[in-house]
């Protein structure tokens, strides 16, 4: 009974791995899309490259003369680093084996550090076909071994360098949501498709490996005039802890390039271009490089929402309060966000006071808070997950530390006020305890203060902002906003609640007028004639 069939036992070793390549490879993509790709696409370079558009910079930093032609390298460089062996149309089950071979080492699950560094080879290479400076190179194992996984990658970027490899991450993303762009399909004759603006994550990746400090020069800081870079192994480090999901672009890209080639062409309609073609970068706190940073944060189903946002721009239908446009105070706060039973994310852009001691007087920062569990009107902590993050001028994203429940505070005074002997503050507070809050809002919108994380045990240790110190940190808040990310079904249920809650205090105000209207019948009139002449002798009618 223990005895392997004949057929399993003598099955050639190709047909075993034709069988394990074939496991790995349906995880990813559907077996009939991949031999569908590998049948009609005799030139698997032109599939894989990017569609033609053309990008220019939304900061400062201007995108570099070479990028257009990094860009047009990706698809060939690909193709020949990991389907130019074994991979051809005419070599019959053993091209379809290699096919399958180069498709599982850039798409396959891996470690956390192998997908960075295929991209990084990808980048090493495109640089090198395009001309273009590059500081990192890719070394095979001296035994020779040479496939796609032996060997690594070595050297330093540059932060102009970093710059380019996160834009050109960032069109990657873009080619797999908005295929057809505004003047893509004339060769890039139209308006040209705008980069978000990454100096953020730039300046986050310096400061982790210590070639910017973080209390020194920070605000002042230019990708131009900074010339230290970072090693390989620290940019891995800074990724993998602050922006995992930037290793996933490489297979990500493979995979959109293989669905838009069997895509048909009448089905697929023209993408709205959005925020795409010009810059919006000042309309809102939450800008496409700030949403495209958390996207490459967070590992749950907000990653999308976030990585959609940073193509084509949020839908302005999910901004719940703006305090530049509905009013500052927790009040006005409150009348917008209350009944959202949803995730959302809260945004704060502020300067730090004239006189703090540890703080660079007139620096503005910003930071952002995202919850999974909506808002409640409660005198103590409440959630089950959140993140707080750095947007500005550094990114960081701190995570839950699974040691306390303190994710989030929302305290104003209702209708029904009541005497309390102490008082709890009024205002939102994430983080910390009451009185020791990480991150304290008064209750108008007028006041944050930052503490330390050692008064935190619900939040990861760092900084929020640059050059914070021990001691608590007041600034003044300069916009406030608010963005709802449960979809158009929570936002339909927050509606009805209004509508309800609009009903039920019309009900409380409304007066019976009748019960008013004889006023000698009335038990009031009856109590002012007792205090009239209190002697007086009545007769109660039965």
């Amino acid at each position: 009974h223990g005895r392997v069939p004949p057929s399993t036992a003598s099955a050639p070793a190709e047909a075993r791995e034709l069988r394990e390549q074939e496991a790995l490879a349906s995880a990813a993509l559907s077996l009939p899309l991949l031999r569908a790709v590998f049948s009609r696409s005799p030139d698997l370079a032109a599939t894989l490259s990017l569609p033609p558009a053309s990008f220019r910079s939304a900061s400062p930093l201007e995108t570099p003369a070479h990028f257009q032609d990094l860009l047009a390298s990706l698809g060939p460089t690909i193709a020949s680093l990991f389907f130019s062996r074994g991979a051809s149309k005419d070599a019959g089950a053993g091209g379809w084996v290699g096919f399958l071979r180069g498709f599982n080492s850039c798409c396959a699950r891996a470690r956390a550090s192998l997908p960075l560094a295929l991209l990084l080879r990808v980048y090493a290479a495109a640089c090198a076909d395009a001309g273009a400076p590059c500081g990192v190179q890719f070394r095979p194992d001296e035994d020779g071994g040479g496939d796609e996984e032996g060997g690594k990658v070595v050297g330093e970027l540059a932060p102009g360098e970093i710059a380019v490899l996160l834009s050109m991450c960032w069109v990657m993303a873009w080619s797999g949501l908005a295929p057809r762009v505004s003047g893509g399909e004339e060769g890039g004759k139209g308006e040209p498709v705008l980069l978000p603006d990454v100096s953020h994550l730039v300046l986050s990746a310096l400061v982790s490996a210590g070639a910017v400090a973080d209390d020194d020069g920070v605000w002042g800081w230019e990708v131009s005039s900074a010339g230290k870079g970072v090693s390989v192994q620290e940019f891995t480090s800074w990724v993998i802890s602050t922006v995992p999901g930037l290793g996933n672009c490489l297979s990500r890209y493979v995979q959109d390039r293989f669905r838009s080639s069997e895509a048909d062409p009448a089905k697929e309609s023209s993408v709205s271009t959005g925020n795409t073609t010009f810059d919006t970068s000042d309309a809102y706190l939450l800008t496409r490089g700030r949403a495209w940073s958390i996207s490459l944060s967070v590992r749950n189903t907000l990653s999308e929402k976030f990585l959609s946002a940073s193509v084509i721009g949020m839908d302005t239908e999910d901004l719940l309060y703006r305090s530049s446009l509905h009013g500052k105070g927790l009040s006005r706060f409150w009348s917008c966000v209350e009944g959202y039973k949803g995730p959302a994310l809260i945004l704060i852009s502020a300067f730090s006071k004239a006189g703090s001691d540890n703080v660079d007087a007139g620096r503005k920062w910003g930071l952002g808070v995202l919850t999974e569990d909506g808002f409640e009107n409660k005198d103590t902590f409440y959630g089950s997950s959140g993140f707080l993050c750095a947007t500005y001028p550094i990114f960081r994203m701190l995570l839950p530390s699974g040691k306390e429940k303190n994710i989030m505070y929302c305290h104003l005074h209702t209708q029904l006020k009541t005497y309390e002997a102490t008082p709890k503050p009024l205002g939102l507070a994430f983080g910390g305890s009451i009185g020791n809050e990480r991150i304290f809002i008064d209750e108008d919108f007028s006041k944050v203060t930052i503490r330390h994380h050692a008064v935190d045990k619900t939040y990861q240790h760092g900084s929020l902002i640059p050059n914070q110190g021990y001691l608590p940190v007041e600034a003044s808040v300069l916009d406030f906003e608010v963005w709802g990310l449960g979809g158009q079904t929570t936002k339909r249920q927050q509606d009805i609640f209004k509508k309800r809650e609009d009903i039920f205090s019309g009900q409380r105000r409304k007066i019976d007028l009748a019960a008013f209207g004889n006023w000698e019948d009335s038990p009031e009139k009856m109590m002012m004639d007792m205090v009239s002449d209190p002697n007086k002798a009545r007769r109660e009618e039965r």
